[in-house]
């Protein structure tokens, strides 16, 4: 699991301007494009199966290739040469290819033209000018190969990563065959808005930033701060080159997200520097495609469930439409102060918080805690050390006003060291010592092992359980480390069973009895959102994973993470 370091204090010096408003509603241009660029969970990487496979009526569109216009091996480095056929707009929806599956797609253009009837006139939306979305980009991919710089197709690139390229151009052709297909029905086409998710494959092994496949890791902070630098110059050229073909005026704002690599600092830092790029927020509160299936297996933790995809897009365009059509100076839920309280017993911290006041959510999420001897080390996402690595043990954490945070200490702190506060861990319930290990069931050909618990643990794990799969790991480190993702729980004569697949065991490594169980969200997490109350226009669909099948996504705000944030004195 990786953890964001962030450093970085909020300073109100860097909240942005409110713009002018881009008047989505207004009859030109008729079509809307929302271009798209990232890596996995961008392209819906097992986001499987697909949950929006018909025309949702919502009247928006994708070209007749798809949603994902560049394809490896068709025209993936001369995409000016693809079949103008392809291009035709079609109704935007989900389609599976491969281990590709939903996108954001749906529910970002879909909610979108669905507020923008909202602050309206309320016209019927198929009056309502379209959204065309298109992504030309890649898994796994690194953000100066996915840039005019194209090195996926640069010769020092390893042999198993080196390909044709062709991304960048790819999305400039891609506006280039909208603004033809639009004027053929007489028709405008402008980009309204740019979103990026990428930043996982740059991640370091030390928490700095891989600038490339061949160069040595940038460490923290000089990585962070490259990765910043290069998403800003992304973001300028993409946008002077889309309206150099288009022909629009002004700049094209840029939506990203957090993600969980190293690189996710440089995002919010880059927004922070750069008056067109917006933090929508992280994605840890959506489901993972652990839940997901495809040709006999699921998927792997680090990527999203259709549902999860669906639910990102809507709260992408929750703020896109904030920003274009209502002018709002967006910051997302986040730390900007923390200090210790003159008792030296609790530790204030004050957040921007877009929809107040700030919500500790256990009902949600599971209460993200781990629990030791005298109190807990970490509490509904927060930890505190000292300058040496030591933890102070935490007794409580409160809302103490809409917008400020209090954690109580077990002890008053020491004078004379320093502190600072993390927020993002992935611990969401101490389960007991494991009594039998045993075979379980074959389940669609795959052998399983059943771990037994002493007691009824549907109580602590009914949030999880919701969710869908579950992450389980015995408390040993190293050789001795075992984790497996739990997709079955029952009861039995007062025992809890907890079943996985045997192929699903981290590196193979066996839990034992004696051993003590933890259970674990696939994401880093906490607890802390706001009380934003925009209503999703999509609910959850896939019924084979968890309990939330037909509830809406709720689009609150959940709180960045951040590691290493300096703690004040009193």
């Amino acid at each position: 699991m990786c953890f964001l370091m962030l450093v970085v204090a909020f300073d109100a010096a860097i909240a942005k301007e409110p713009g002018k408003p881009l008047q989505l509603t207004a009859g030109e241009p008729p079509l809307w494009g929302l271009w798209l660029m990232g890596q996995s969970l961008c392209d819906g990487s097992e986001s499987l199966p697909v949950i929006t496979s018909v025309d949702t009526g919502w009247g928006n569109v994708a070209f007749k290739r798809g949603v994902r216009t560049w394809v490896a091996g068709d025209h993936d480095a001369s995409p000016e040469q693809r079949p103008a056929d392809q291009f035709v707009f079609v109704p935007l929806t989900a389609k599976e290819n491969g281990a590709l599956g939903e996108t954001m797609a749906n529910g970002l253009a879909d909610h979108l033209k669905a507020a923008v009837l909202a602050g309206g006139d309320k016209r019927k939306k198929e009056h309502t000018p379209p959204f065309l979305v298109a992504y030309a980009g890649q898994g796994g991919r690194m953000i100066e190969e996915l840039s005019l710089a194209d090195q996926s197709a640069d010769a020092r690139t390893p042999a198993v990563k080196r390909g044709a390229g062709g991304f960048y151009k790819t999305s400039l052709d891609d506006a280039r065959r909208a603004v033809k297909q639009a004027k053929a029905q007489g028709k405008d086409f402008a980009v309204a808005a740019l979103v990026w998710m990428q930043g996982e494959a740059n991640g370091g092994p030390t928490g700095g930033i891989n600038p490339s496949r061949w160069e040595a890791e940038l460490p923290h902070p000089a990585g962070q701060e490259w990765y910043r630098d290069h998403l800003i110059a992304y973001r300028k050229q993409w946008a002077h080159d889309l309206r150099a073909i288009t022909g629009q005026k002004g700049e094209i704002p840029m939506f990203t997200y957090q993600t969980l690599a190293p690189a996710g600092e440089g995002q919010v830092m880059a927004a922070d520097s750069d008056p067109n790029i917006y933090m929508v927020g992280p994605h840890y509160m959506v489901p993972s495609a652990i839940n997901s299936r495809r040709a006999g297996r699921h998927g792997d933790a680090i990527h999203l469930a259709a549902d999860g995809e669906r639910w990102y897009g809507e709260q992408v365009a929750k703020v896109v439409h904030r920003v274009l059509q209502e002018g709002e100076a967006w910051q997302p839920l986040r730390l900007r102060k923390a200090w210790i309280d003159p008792t030296r017993t609790s530790v204030l911290m004050d957040f921007a918080v877009p929809r107040a006041p700030l919500v500790l959510d256990d009902g949600f999420l599971p209460r993200e805690h781990t629990e030791v001897s005298g109190g807990f080390s970490s509490l509904r996402g927060f930890q505190i050390r000292n300058a040496a690595g030591g933890v102070p043990l935490i007794r409580s954490v409160e809302i103490e006003s809409p917008t400020q945070v209090r954690v109580r200490l077990i002890a008053p702190l020491p004078t004379g060291t320093e502190y600072t506060m993390s927020y993002g861990l992935p611990y969401a319930a101490k389960l007991g010592v494991i009594t039998a290990v045993r075979a379980g069931p074959v389940v669609e050909s795959q052998p399983t092992t059943e771990l037994v618990i002493q007691g009824n643990l549907e109580a602590p794990l009914k949030l999880l359980i919701d969710e869908g799969a579950f992450g389980v790991a015995n408390t040993l480190t190293g050789a001795a480390y075992a984790q497996a993702p739990v997709r079955s729980v029952r009861v039995e004569n007062g025992a809890t069973v907890l079943g996985f697949e045997d192929r699903e065991r981290r590196d193979k490594a066996d839990f034992a009895v004696g051993q003590t169980l933890n259970a674990l969200r696939p994401f880093a997490y906490g607890n802390l959102r706001d009380s934003d109350p925009e209503r999703a226009l999509y609910s959850f669909a896939d019924t084979t994973y968890g309990r939330r099948a037909g509830q809406p996504y709720p689009l609150w705000n959940w709180c960045l993470l951040f590691s290493r944030f300096p703690i004040g004195q009193e």
